[in-house]
């Protein structure tokens, strides 16, 4: 199950989470958006409470579409901390998102846990 995110819930699903969280913009009409959610499901699977997933229908949520500065849809960004971490859009495939995904994945699970807010050179970030 993803949780649903809106304007109004997105500082405290988002922002403000205590561990990274995957939110994938999505639209009800984006055919790669559904064809993406079971791999999306089976990621959030495998990482357990490490990470936490939400959707936010991008149609509905113009604000946070505009201040994400989303291009296409589906458009999935990983934010640690309130600061982007990583972006991926335009994957060419179930296989190109995959491999994207276990990046990501390795990225945050072999990075030391801090105990002070991190800033984007902590994390190891790339810059959206």
């Amino acid at each position: 199950m993803v949780l649903s995110v809106s304007e109004r819930t997105f500082s405290q699903e988002v922002l403000e989470s205590s561990i990274p969280v995957l939110v994938n913009f999505e639209a009800p009409w984006c055919g790669l958006c559904r064809i993406i959610h079971p791999l999306l499901l089976q990621f959030k699977a495998q990482c357990g409470d490490q990470i936490k997933l939400v959707g936010v229908n991008a149609d509905d949520n113009f604000k946070l579409a505009t201040k994400y500065k989303l291009k296409s849809l589906p458009t999935l960004v990983l934010i640690e901390n309130g600061i982007v971490c990583q972006r991926l859009e335009s994957f060419r495939g179930r296989e190109d998102l995959l491999l994207a995904l276990e990046d990501m994945k390795v990225c945050y699970t072999n990075r030391p846990k801090a105990y002070h807010r991190p800033t984007t050179a902590d994390l190891g970030c790339r810059s959206a």
